[in-house]
């Protein structure tokens, strides 16, 4: 099938390197505008865009879908659009441009999870069961009819980001099987149904930690959130990032526990933060305005003890 790409992160390269893979003709790439990175704040073209100047397709680069954007894409003559993780919206006359409009990969089991942040807001919620939707765009936001879809189950304590990445190429299944069967039946795809929740755009604010939860859900909350925009919770005042944390076993915890949670202390060599119902040890963390460093050795920093809020 004539295909026309949108995608910008990391996250999108495997569903276009497999619409490729596949036989079809992918004809254009949109991906948003370079973006500046590293401390020299270095203009990087985005992912996407690396990827397909390697394949050699044709790329546009543009923060929005505008009227030349929608003008590109009409030279180009599209049966069919596929978007993953663009990071904007399609709107008309561009929705009905390509023959087939176009469709969407959602890394949700939709219509749970629609809008910016889906995976990020189902791991803060506890679940580990993610799931991917290829479905078709309509005005409304996430809400066309759903083509193909699958899931699978992630470890507690799963991150983000390597969700993320494991879902990239997992989903990349679905979507190509949602364009063989609109080649098949242009009409295909079924209303969506079941409650929707909506999984709202993060903030840094997202990433603090509340410390009185209960272990598990101060976890999942962290897995969240990592690696963007980032666990912390608070030390002296100021935020402590939390780039890692490993579940601690009951057995391994010391003799006598810790009875406040918040408090961090060395156990078996290990910085060791309890919390109700269990403990999470410090792995991996940043203090402010400092480099990342192991999470030991930043106790050990503090004479063994240390209190997050």
């Amino acid at each position: 099938m004539r295909i026309v790409f949108a995608g910008t992160p990391e996250f999108a390269v495997p569903s276009l390197t497999a619409l490729v893979s596949a036989g079809h003709d992918v004809v254009g790439v949109i991906t948003r505008a370079d973006a500046p990175l590293g401390r020299k704040r270095v203009l990087t073209p985005s992912p996407v865009a690396q990827a397909a100047k390697e394949i050699g397709i044709p790329v546009l680069k543009a923060n929005r879908l505008d009227e030349a954007a929608t003008e590109w894409v009409r030279t180009l003559a599209p049966e069919l659009g596929v978007i993953v993780a663009y990071g904007g919206l399609v709107r008309e006359p561009l929705l009905s441009l390509p023959t087939h409009g176009w469709i969407n990969l959602h890394f949700s089991d939709l219509p749970r999870w629609r809008g910016a942040a889906p995976v990020q807001r189902a791991l803060e919620a506890g679940e580990q069961r993610l799931g991917v939707t290829v479905f078709r765009l309509v005005a409304p936001l996430d809400a066309g009819d759903v083509i193909t879809r699958d899931a699978r189950e992630f470890p507690a304590g799963t991150t983000a980001g390597d969700a993320l990445t494991d879902l990239a190429t997992f989903g990349t299944a679905a979507l190509t099987a949602a364009v063989d069967a609109l080649a098949a039946d242009p009409s295909a795809g079924t209303p969506q149904t079941g409650e929707a929740s909506y999984a709202h755009k993060l903030t840094r604010e997202d990433g603090r930690l509340d410390l009185a939860r209960p272990v598990d859900e101060v976890l999942a909350h962290w897995a969240g959130m990592t690696p963007e925009p980032g666990a912390y919770a608070l030390h002296d005042g100021a935020p402590l990032k939390l780039h890692e944390l490993r579940s601690v076993d009951a057995e391994n915890e010391g003799s006598g526990g810790v009875p406040e949670p918040g408090t961090v202390t060395l156990v078996n060599g290990a910085a060791v933060l309890a919390l109700r119902g269990g403990a999470l040890e410090l792995v991996r963390v940043q203090p402010a305005g400092k480099s990342a460093m192991d999470g030991a050795a930043w106790l050990r920093g503090r004479d063994g003890k240390a209190v997050l809020a």
